[in-house]
């Protein structure tokens, strides 16, 4: 299988690398705009700063996708008609209007289409989602990831943040796990935000927090910051609560919330019921690298075996849908109703 890996920052890397690794995929060709150095590893395939000369070049059976978000949709589309899978990063695009019309293109051309939702193959994370499942709902969510950002990683953050707020770009995530618990449709929608830094335009916030209703009445909040002026205290909340107890991540504020590996770390599960608690071990995590060769597995397996994507697909456009509500939230002061346009 023939891939090509479009950008080549943090996330193009990492994917990169587990296709390097992969048997039975090939990598034809990296792609990055500017002039950027790679890994020992990825010295010698050939390198294109345009996109589509890299399509035609190539002609790949799987694109993957790890670009700013401003380019997610319009390269997905471009690869799915140039007839190749595609895998693209999350956010899945700008706007949700922009991101169905990638997963229609995905039907119309019968492609398959992959998000990268990383914790949807992090074995602690379906843990977690299992056991308030088993709660029953319903819910209440409390969920953030603030990162104390400075030297090149607020500047990639401050790069994001010419197109996409901290909130959707990390949000994207545990509105996701929020879904997958559920099983219900959000109805309503509203956030708050600030700018906290003048290096940042006048019209985007480094800081925000979303609130949104569920239609089986759960409720749940995401708070996500960047920058070197944020909190290091209780950066990584993971708490699940219903009727019948809660179910925590215990593994969580330690420092270094701008370290990658820790955004994905688990440790360990704690299982509140009002009879007792369980705390549940999860030694042995997989690291970032790990979780791309598990998404490019899964991606490529998905492609051999012909697998149905349309819940992930569906999935991955509801979860940006709610972020972006809020972020129109942050915007007008006003609350959003989704009701069965989500």
């Amino acid at each position: 299988m023939k891939v090509l890996i479009a950008g080549l920052g943090n996330m193009g890397r990492s994917h990169a690398l587990a296709h390097h690794d992969l048997a039975g995929t090939e990598i034809v060709g990296l792609v990055n705009r500017s002039a950027i150095e790679v890994p020992d590893a990825l010295q010698g395939y050939p390198v294109y700063d345009d996109f589509g000369r890299a399509l035609t070049d190539t002609h790949p059976d799987l694109v993957v996708i790890a670009t700013y978000t401003d380019t997610h949709a319009a390269y997905a589309i471009r690869a799915m008609e140039a007839g190749a899978h595609v895998f693209v990063e999350k956010p899945l695009a700008l706007t949700a209007e922009e991101a169905q019309r990638v997963v229609d293109t995905a039907h119309r051309l019968n492609r398959k289409l992959g998000v990268g939702y990383i914790l949807r193959h992090h074995p602690s994370w379906v843990r977690l989602i299992a056991e308030a499942r088993g709660l029953g709902g319903p819910y209440v969510f409390r969920l953030n990831l603030n990162q104390q950002s400075d030297g090149a990683t607020w500047d990639t953050h401050k790069a994001l943040m010419e197109t996409t707020s901290p909130l959707v770009d990390c949000g994207v995530h545990y509105v996701d796990v929020m879904c997958q618990i559920t099983d219900a449709r959000p109805a309503r929608v509203q956030g708050i935000g600030l700018r906290l830094s003048d290096e940042i335009a006048p019209d985007m916030y480094n800081y925000g927090q979303l609130q949104v209703t569920f239609d089986d009445g759960s409720v749940g909040w995401y708070e996500a910051g960047w920058g070197p002026m944020m909190s290091e205290t209780a950066f990584f909340v993971k708490d699940v609560i219903s009727p019948n107890g809660a179910v925590s991540i215990t593994d969580g504020n330690k420092g270094a919330s701008d370290d990658i590996d820790g955004h994905t770390k688990v440790g360990g599960l704690l299982v509140h019921r009002p009879a007792g608690d369980t705390l549940i071990d999860l030694p042995d995590e997989p690291g970032h690298q790990a979780l791309c060769d598990a998404e490019q597995a899964w991606i490529v397996h998905a492609i051999r075996n012909d697998i149905d994507l349309t819940r992930h697909m569906n999935d991955a456009v509801q979860s940006l849908r709610i972020c972006l509500a809020a972020d129109e939230s942050i915007r007008t002061g006003k609350p959003i109703y989704l009701g069965d346009s989500a």
